[in-house]
C-alpha cells in the first residue's frame, strides 16, 4: 500500500495565542477511498509524522518507517479497503508543515522562535481546516495515541457533532506533576546547549547534544521497568562497543559500556538526524499546556456536547498515562454519553500502543466497525476488581 502524501496551503492562520503566519501548510498521508462518510482522523503522537502507513518515499523528510504499519491498512483494525485514512502532520513540528523550521515569507528566512506558539487546539483547528480544504465534513472517527489521543479528545470538546467516535489510545485529559517536569529537564538541556542560540541556530552547528539527551530522556518515560529489566538488565555492550552519541568521562574505559547505554546513543543518534530542537520545544509545550476543562467546570463539563461513542484504550504498564488517569476520563465521558474504557494488560510501557498491535487492533477494529456493541470491546467498570479500581501504575524509574 503506497500512502497519497500532499502539502496543503491553507492561507492566513491565527494560532491561540494570538499570533498570525501569512500562510499555514500541512503536510498529510491520504489511504482509500472516500464515499462522503468513512473518513478515520489518525492523530500522530509527539515526534510522530503524517506517515502513519504504507510505503516510503525516498528523498521525504519524513520518517522512514510508517508508525502504525501494524495497525492501518488494507483488512487491519484501520482499514483502508473500507475507511478514508487521513494523517496530518501538527503545526509546530519539521515535517512538512509550517514549524520553527520554515521559512517566513516575510524574510525568506527560517521562522525559528519566531513561530507563534503551538497548541493542541491549533493542530485540531488546522486539522478542520484541511478537512475543509479536502471536502471531508463529519467524520466517522478520530483516533490518537499518547498526544495524539489528547488531539482526539480536543476533537470531541472542540468540534463535537464533526465526529461519530473517538478513540483516545494511551492518553489522558492532561499530564502530571511528574511528566511535567520530566519534559522541562529535557527542555532545559536543549536550551542550555551552547549552540541554541535562543533558536537562532539555523544555518550554523545545531544543539544535537541538548537534543539527543532530551530524547533519552523521553525514551526512559515510554519504557517501563518491567519491560527495560527485560531488554537491558545490567548487561555490557562488549569490549568492541563505542560511546557513540557523547564523548565519555576519564574513568568510562574502566567501568562497562551498558546494554542500556547503547541504546539510548543508538536513539539519540537518529533523532538528531531528524528532528528539530525547536520543533522540540513548541511540541512538548503544546502538550504540556493541554488541559481537557480549561475553560469549563471539569473534563466531564468539556464533553458533555459530545454525542458519539468513546473508546478509550491504556495500557497497565504505562506511567506516563496511567490507567487511572484513563478510567478518570472515562467517568468524565460517563456522565454524559456512551464510552468504554478497554484495559490492557502488558509491561512495555506507553510504547505499548505501538509495539503491542494485536492487542490494540481487535478492540479498535471492533469500535470503528460496530461502535461500543463491538465484541473485542471491555469496559472497566467490569474489570474494576482485577485491576484495583484502577490505582496509578507506578513502575517508576526514578527510586523514591
Amino acid at each position: 500500500m503506497s500512502a497519497n502524501r500532499e502539502i496543503a496551503s491553507l492561507g492566513e492562520f491565527r494560532f491561540e495565542c494570538g499570533e498570525s503566519i501569512p500562510e499555514l501548510d500541512v503536510a498529510y498521508e491520504t489511504y482509500g477511498e472516500f464515499d462522503g462518510d468513512n473518513c478515520v482522523l489518525v492523530c500522530h503522537a509527539l515526534t510522530g509524522s503524517a506517515h502513519v502507513a504504507g510505503s516510503f518515499r525516498e528523498g521525504s523528510s519524513d520518517q522512514a518507517s510508517a508508525w502504525w504499519e501494524d495497525i492501518v491498512g488494507p483488512g487491519k483494525a484501520i482499514d483502508t479497503a473500507e475507511y478514508y485514512v487521513v494523517c496530518a502532520n501538527v503545526p509546530g513540528s519539521c515535517y512538512g508543515s509550517s514549524g520553527p523550521a520554515s521559512e517566513n515569507p516575510e524574510t525568506g528566512e527560517p521562522y525559528g522562535p519566531d513561530f507563534p506558539p503551538v497548541t493542541v487546539g491549533d493542530w485540531t483547528r488546522a486539522q478542520r481546516a484541511l478537512l475543509d480544504h479536502l471536502g471531508v465534513g463529519r467524520l466517522h472517527a478520530v483516533v490518537g495515541g499518547s498526544v495524539g489521543g489528547m488531539n482526539a479528545l480536543d476533537w470531541a470538546a472542540r468540534y463535537p457533532d464533526d465526529v461519530r467516535r473517538v478513540a483516545p489510545v494511551a492518553a489522558a485529559g492532561r499530564l502530571d506533576a511528574q511528566c511535567l517536569g520530566l519534559d522541562a529537564i529535557a527542555r532545559r538541556a536543549i536550551t542550555t546547549d551552547p549552540h541554541w542560540q535562543g533558536g537562532e541556530y539555523y544555518g550554523g552547528p545545531e544543539p544535537d547534544d541538548g537534543l539527543a539527551l532530551a530524547r533519552q530522556l523521553g525514551h526512559m518515560m515510554y519504557l517501563s521497568k518491567a519491560s527495560m529489566e527485560r531488554k537491558f538488565g545490567r548487561r555490557s555492550a562488549g569490549r568492541d562497543a563505542h560511546r557513540e552519541a557523547f564523548p565519555a568521562d576519564p574513568a568510562a574505559d574502566f567501568f562497562p559500556y551498558r546494554d542500556v547505554e547503547s541504546y539510548l546513543d543508538y536513539q539519540a543518534r537518529k533523532f538528531v538526524d531528524r528532528f528539530d530542537a525547536n520543533s522540540y520545544l513548541y511540541l512538548t509545550r503544546a502538550m504540556d499546556d493541554y488541559d481537557l476543562a480549561a475553560g469549563y467546570e471539569s473534563d466531564a463539563d468539556a464533553l458533555a456536547a459530545f454525542a458519539g461513542e468513546a473508546l478509550l484504550m491504556s495500557f497497565t504498564g504505562d506511567w506516563h498515562f496511567t490507567v487511572a488517569q484513563s478510567e478518570r476520563l472515562a467517568e468524565a465521558f460517563r456522565a454524559t454519553g456512551e464510552i468504554a474504557h478497554h484495559v490492557v494488560e502488558s509491561d512495555h510501557g506507553h510504547d505499548a500502543f505501538l509495539v503491542e498491535p494485536g492487542k490494540v487492533g481487535p478492540p479498535l477494529a471492533d469500535f470503528l466497525e460496530d461502535g461500543l456493541a463491538g465484541k473485542s470491546i471491555t469496559d472497566t467498570e467490569e474489570d474494576a476488581e482485577d485491576h484495583g479500581d484502577f490505582a496509578p501504575v507506578h513502575a517508576s524509574l526514578f527510586p523514591r
